[in-house]
């Protein structure tokens, strides 16, 4: 387990957080798991795509940043309205580049990103075995190529997405209480 720490992450609401990885990693079930243990909105990243981006990915063709850009400012948009209402909130989004996730982080600051990953062939096995999503197994590997792991001055943690969406969500859990703690106004 991979941890990377920042002093972001507002204490006096509920956090905003990132669930992202390539696609496979199981971001949306985590996601969801998470939003309803921390009691705040969830969204999936997807739902916010503009139909040009789902169509091109459908036809097998990876997006470049300039079809990425409208894209994360929308997810940037939800964060910034799920701050500034105090709700905190969990999105399900790729993030795979850390200045996407800069751009994120325009919205909400101290957002935490966690980092679902795994295997190649595990990841492979879940995209060609599931239906009703846009995202072709061929793009895998163009995923794989653009994923930036966390960084230094990122806050979040990097779990492998091999174990239960459970496991992941009491992992996240642990860190944000460790991180309030470390951060209360009295210290």
């Amino acid at each position: 387990m991979t941890v990377v720490e920042s002093t972001q992450l507002p204490i006096s609401h509920a956090p905003c957080v990132v669930v992202m990885g390539v696609s496979g990693t199981g971001k949306t079930t985590t996601a969801r798991l998470l939003a309803r243990r921390l009691a705040v909105p969830f969204a999936d990243a997807d739902d916010l795509h503009p139909r040009a981006n789902i169509d091109k990915m459908a036809s097998g063709l990876p997006l470049d940043d300039s079809d990425r850009e409208p894209w994360l400012a929308a997810v940037a948009d939800w964060l910034r309205a799920r701050a500034a209402e105090g709700t905190g909130g969990v999105m399900a989004c790729s993030a795979l580049k850390r200045r996407y996730r800069d751009l994120l982080r325009t919205g909400a600051p101290g957002a935490y990103f966690l980092l679902l990953t795994a295997d190649r062939e595990e990841l492979l096995a879940r995209i060609t075995g599931r239906t009703g999503h846009f995202m072709p197994a061929a793009l895998l590997d163009s995923q794989l190529a653009t994923l930036e792991p966390l960084q230094p001055g990122e806050q979040g943690v990097a779990l492998h997405g091999s174990r239960n969406a459970q496991h992941a969500v009491e992992v996240v859990m642990r860190s944000l209480r460790e991180h309030a703690a470390r951060h209360r106004p009295d210290r």
